[in-house]
């Protein structure tokens, strides 16, 4: 069985890593898994042994990804909706997106080839529990809005510091705004409580 700090686990994890890189230089239809290959310095037959489709390293991603969601949800499921409670789950949520980068950044330029797919439309619902638990039962159409804007400020921060604005080759971490990635994830959570917070109790 395997664990996080098990080979196998950190070899998946540099293979999406590649592959998010070479995926940001030629797109995700123009990369091959032969590139990534390669730029890993290992065989297809090595590659195949963690992912045998561009797909399956996609759902590598999105599983990645999801976990600032999946923590969330799970420590929302079950609650009473509370003003606290919103607070928290987007909390909890923008705690691990900054590290989650070029994650952001990669669903942002892809979305016509992940709208359909699998792991897009698994990403999906995971959206959809976690704004649902943000606004609690029987929200307005209001709170409902109020809720995935806030939810989305995230990516939203992500997109200001997308690559394209930055210097030729860097990463989005210090982007011609002058904002660093931990400001802009800082200014994001920010908005996200100013948005949630006219999500009323009273409305419920």
């Amino acid at each position: 069985m395997t664990t996080p700090q098990s080979p196998r686990s950190d070899t998946r994890a540099r293979i999406i890593d590649v592959a998010l890189e070479l995926f940001a230089e030629h797109g995700y239809e123009k990369t091959s898994l032969r590139e990534i290959a390669d730029r890993l310095g290992v065989t297809k037959a090595a590659l195949y042994y963690h992912f045998k489709t561009k797909d399956d390293i996609v759902r590598g991603i999105v599983e990645k990804m999801a976990a600032p969601l999946d923590d969330a949800i799970a420590f929302g499921e079950g609650k009473d909706w509370s003003p606290e409670l919103r607070d928290e789950l987007l909390r909890r949520f923008a705690a691990g997106m900054g590290e989650r980068a070029p994650l952001l950044r990669f669903f942002h330029e892809n979305q016509p080839a992940l709208r359909e797919s699998a792991a897009g439309l698994a990403f999906k619902e995971r959206m959809i529990k976690m704004i649902t638990l943000l606004h609690g039962p029987e929200p307005s159409f209001r709170d409902k809005l109020r809720a995935t804007v806030a939810l989305t400020s995230m990516h939203s921060a992500m997109f200001l510091l997308k690559a394209d604005l930055c210097e030729p080759g860097r990463e989005p971490v210090a982007c011609a705004t002058g904002v660093s990635l931990d400001e802009a994830m800082e200014a994001a959570l920010e908005v996200a409580l100013e948005v949630a917070a006219h999500i009323e109790p009273s409305a419920h």
